[in-house]
């Protein structure tokens, strides 16, 4: 259960936060590094800023503030490289489902603003206590005056206004607290993280990427999309119908018929949401996949986070996966140099660290029969692998910020896929995709007035 807190929506008192916990992190490093000098140890800066009570500290602060402050946190966790120090990405990287949620005055508050004084009228019963609390907003369950049983996406008052200082402050604590690797160019990420949390805090928008995505699949049965509805939605709420699925993992215990069929079509979706649609919900959060008993559809919730690829990035990316899987090292560099891995003149012990990344990447294709999720330690190696380079050969690059939201994807299915103890022809679905000749197309969805 997530803990419950007032947010602090003013610029000026979520700075003061941040300078607390700054002052905080000082003096937890002082008394550390003292305690280490008594015992004769000649301490480094990192030892005694990543204590275990430092990191604490920070995860659950960012977890208070919530917004950007929080989404930071999960984006220098996403890359699943060690960016920063495996302690810390460890505590950063359960942010994603461990945010504060609001008081019920402040709940209320919001309601009163978005829907009225008389927000309590449409509805038969609503439940304050949510279902789910993130870095925007929390979910809530009620009951509508004619029966129907709808979710509730609450945004987080002033958390649209904080995003931009709320980023810039937080990477300023991580950079004076010596967090953060020396050389790591963090600009890009930073100015993704803004973009991207502007798109995710405008409920406006996540309504119309519903509409599109339900058109996308709307003639395939194996899944389902919630419905909006109209009248209880603006930009800061999200009124959608209730899907009442159990979580996808459930179908772990299923027989195995059953569960392959269902990471079946996940990966066939992922494949399509990349190389056919160029429209992909970057967001691979297990809660954001339902199963249900009675329709065995799969549904699929929360397209905030949903990203749009240009046609000639989804090209470059075909041509990537196909250099990875059957090209010569001189063909991976020139795929990896249009996608944005490596530059032409990076060090030749860089370039062969993305070639044997990227050959890694694509083994479940090469596999002669189905691959077993469940038995590979494929994800664990490339893991080490990153690790080695961020750590021993001090390679501080990141790719560019559009591919990690790809990487945070395919990551997340991939586990999510090992949990249900998939077993699948991995390379002749992928090469299904990948060898379309025609450039990715979206439908035209219009955006309905809310």
């Amino acid at each position: 259960m997530p803990k419950e807190s007032r947010l602090i929506t003013s610029r000026a008192g979520r700075l003061s936060q941040l300078g607390r916990l700054a002052g905080n992190l000082a003096g937890g490093a002082i008394a550390e590094g003292a305690r280490q000098l008594a015992s004769g140890k000649r301490p480094s800066l990192g030892d005694v800023l990543l204590t275990p009570s430092n990191v604490q500290k920070l995860g659950e602060k960012l977890s208070e503030m919530r917004g950007a402050a929080m989404k930071v946190g999960q984006l220098l966790s996403m890359d699943n490289g060690n960016i920063l120090p495996p302690q810390l990405s460890e505590i950063l990287a359960h942010l994603r489902e461990d945010a504060h949620r609001m008081p019920l005055g402040q709940i209320a508050k919001v309601l009163g603003q978005e829907c009225g004084d008389n927000w309590q009228s449409q509805f038969q019963r609503f439940d304050f206590t949510p279902i789910a609390a993130a870095s925007i907003g929390q979910v809530h369950k009620a009951v509508l005056k004619d029966g129907r049983q709808v979710a509730l996406k609450i945004q987080y008052p002033g958390i649209r206004d904080s995003i931009d200082s709320d980023v810039d402050n937080v990477a300023t604590l991580l950079r004076i607290s010596r967090l953060l690797p020396e050389g790591l160019d963090l600009e890009p990420l930073l100015a993704e993280a803004k973009q991207q949390l502007h798109i995710e805090a405008d409920y406006y928008q996540e309504a119309i990427a519903i509409r599109r995505y339900a058109d996308l699949v709307a003639d395939d049965e194996r899944f389902e999309v919630p419905g909006v509805i109209d009248g209880l939605s603006s930009d800061t709420i999200l009124t959608m119908q209730y899907l009442d699925g159990e979580p996808i993992e459930s179908l772990a215990d299923a027989e195995t018929r059953q569960r392959n069929r269902a990471a079946h079509a996940l990966l066939e979706l992922a494949l399509r949401e990349v190389f056919e649609w160029g429209t992909v919900q970057t967001d691979p959060n297990f809660a954001n996949y339902r199963h249900s008993p009675k329709t065995n559809r799969i549904q699929l919730l929360d397209f905030g986070a949903t990203r749009e690829y240009a046609p000639d990035t989804v090209h470059h990316l075909q041509q990537l996966l196909s250099a990875s899987s059957d090209g010569d090292d001189a063909d991976v560099l020139e795929a990896a140099a249009r996608v944005g891995y490596v530059d032409h003149d990076d060090p030749a012990r860089y370039q062969q660290s993305i070639i044997k990344l990227l050959r890694l990447a694509v083994e479940p294709l090469l596999a002669k029969d189905d691959y077993a999720f469940a038995n590979a330690d494929l994800a664990q190696r490339m893991k080490d692998h990153v690790m080695t380079m961020r750590t021993t050969d001090r390679f501080t690059r990141i790719p560019p910020p559009a591919i990690l939201f790809l990487h945070r994807k395919l990551g997340g299915l991939y586990l999510l896929l090992s949990t249900l103890r998939a077993r699948l022809p991995v390379g002749d679905l992928v090469r299904q995709f990948n060898s379309l000749d025609q450039q990715p197309t979206l439908p035209q969805v219009a955006a309905s007035t809310l």
